[in-house]
This record gives structure tokens, sequence and C-alpha cells, in this order.
């Protein structure tokens, strides 16, 4: 018996028709939000940055776009230093995040009952309900010269260990690298918890339950199963870390000295007391590119695009 297909209305295969081009316009509709914003407030400030950094003049004067681009290596040769401590200080503090975060994102995730757990991830994002100003002159206050900090340095003897490999100096910890790089630590440790408890989270507990019937030892379970699987967010939590530490100004402000100012002193000064707007935009462009460098080696390095 031979089967007889009926073919469709002829009026039914425009009407698919539209109906797909009305999805996809959906999608472009919905897209059209996001990308006025970046437009707006990234693009266009962007031009207007590069723009500026090629411009010569002053603020009496007014300043015309010139494409002086010796205002980069200018900016560089000045500030070398100040992207050195910005980058140092960043990595270090990335490094003490992860250290103390890994340990206590995995306790959440793994030790932690439901009710204990909730109560955990307030304490971490509680600093967030409060100033970012005021959490680091908290510290200005912890870190003084008779806060507690000191006194158990000294009771412990360490203030002479620190001063003779440059953390702090005169038996002091305020102004010194050492407290610009615990108050970086302390600002910035909820951005790598937080990802690492998400990306440990994830990981299914019968892993473990197969690595200890193998009779696995749990260093070795760690090593092999939990560290591996956690990756990205040990990836994401340094990006995390690292990139808005690398330009911050507010610590090294308040809890160091002009020894210990970052490029993002530098950049503040440009703006706001030297008034040389080309110099602080070129460096602006040079922070963001050496991070953007950065970023790229280390995202290559990891072997991982997967950021949780």
């Amino acid at each position: 018996m031979t089967t007889v297909t009926e073919a469709a209305p002829p009026q039914a295969v425009p009407l698919e028709t539209a109906r797909r081009k009305r999805r996809k316009l959906t999608a472009y509709w919905l897209l059209l939000p996001g990308i006025a914003w970046l437009v707006v407030f990234f693009a266009i400030p962007m031009v207007y940055q590069g723009s500026t950094s090629l411009q010569t003049g002053s603020l009496e004067q007014g300043f015309r776009l010139t494409w002086h681009f010796a205002t980069y290596w200018d900016a560089l040769v000045e500030y070398k230093w100040h992207f050195v401590r910005s980058f140092s200080y960043a990595a270090i503090a990335t490094v003490l995040c992860l250290a103390i975060g890994y340990p206590l994102a995995y306790t959440i995730a793994f030790k932690a009952n439901q009710r204990w757990r909730n109560v955990i991830l307030i304490l971490v994002i509680a600093p967030f309900f409060t100033s970012f100003l005021i959490r680091t002159l908290a510290w200005k206050t912890i870190l003084s010269d008779g806060g507690p900090v000191v006194g158990l340095l000294n009771h412990l003897h360490l203030l002479a260990l620190t001063d003779a490999v440059g953390l702090t100096s005169g038996h002091r910890v305020l102004a010194t690298p050492l407290a610009v790089v615990c108050g970086l630590t302390y600002n910035f440790l909820p951005f790598m918890i937080l990802p690492l408890y998400t990306s440990l989270e994830r990981i299914d507990p019968r892993l473990h339950e197969a690595a200890n019937d193998l009779y696995a030892r749990p260093f070795t379970t760690f090593r092999t199963v939990t560290f591996p699987i956690s990756l990205p967010g040990v990836v994401a939590g340094t990006l995390l870390t690292f990139i808005p530490a690398s330009g911050d100004y507010i610590n090294a402000q308040l809890l160091g000295s002009p020894s210990e100012q970052m490029v993002g002193n530098g950049i503040q000064k440009q703006f706001l007391n030297v008034l040389a707007y080309p110099t602080a935009a070129a460096l602006s462009f040079i922070l963001m590119a050496l991070i953007l460098g950065m970023v790229t080696v280390y995202m290559r390095k990891a072997g991982t695009e997967e950021l949780v």
C-alpha cells in the first residue's frame, strides 16, 4: 500500500518563517539593553580616555589631540615602581586569600551542616554591608602602634624578623608593606571564598566515596580528585582578587606611606592633584593592558576557561 503524505498548506511555510524571524528578533531585542549599557558606560568612556591620553596642553590653556604617544613611555618610566608594587602586593594578597579561603570554602562545602553553612556564608559576605572605606579605616586602628597586632608581634618577638625582611620598619606595622597587604587580603577575601565554595559545592560526594573504597588516603583524594575539579573556582577566585587589588589605591593611601604607593595612587594624583589628565589616562591604559596580558597568560597556563 502506498502512503500518501499530505503537503502542508501553502500559507503554513511563510507563517513558520515569520515565527522564526520573530524569535531571532526577540533575542536581539533582549540583548539591546546590555549592549547599550556597554556602549554608553564602557566603549564611549574608553574612547574618550584613549583620546585624552594622546592630548597635550594644560587645564588653563586647554588640551588638544596631538597624538602624543610619548606620554605612555614617560608615564611608564615615572611610575615603574608603582606598577611593581601594585602587582607584587596584589600577587601576595591573592596567594594569602587562596591559602585562607580554600580551607574555609572546603569546610563550608563538605564539613558544615546546612545550618552552619548558611551562618558562615552570611559571615563571609557580611563585610559587604559596610563601606569599603570604613573597613579599611578599621584596619588602621587594628594595625596602629598600640593595637593588638603590634602587641602580639612584639610579644612573640617577630617584629625584628619582619623588619629584617622589609615587611615592616621601625617596629611598626602601620605605614608599611605588611599593612597594605593585610588590607588587600581582608578586603578581597570574600571574592576568593565565594567562587571556591561554588566550585567545591558542585563536586559529587560519590567521587570521594569511590576514592575511599579504593583505599586512597585523604591527601591523595584531595590531590587527585577534589583540587583538580575545583580548579575553575581557583582560577575565578584568583582573577576576582588579583585584578581589583592591582588597581586599588585606598589601602595604600590609608594603611601605607608614600613609599608604598601603588599605581592607583599615581592615577588619583595625576587626575585630582596635578591635573595632568593625559598622564593619568595613559597610566590607566598601561595598567589595563598589563593586567589583560597577565590574565591571558594565566588563563592559558591554567588550562581552563570555565569560570564559575
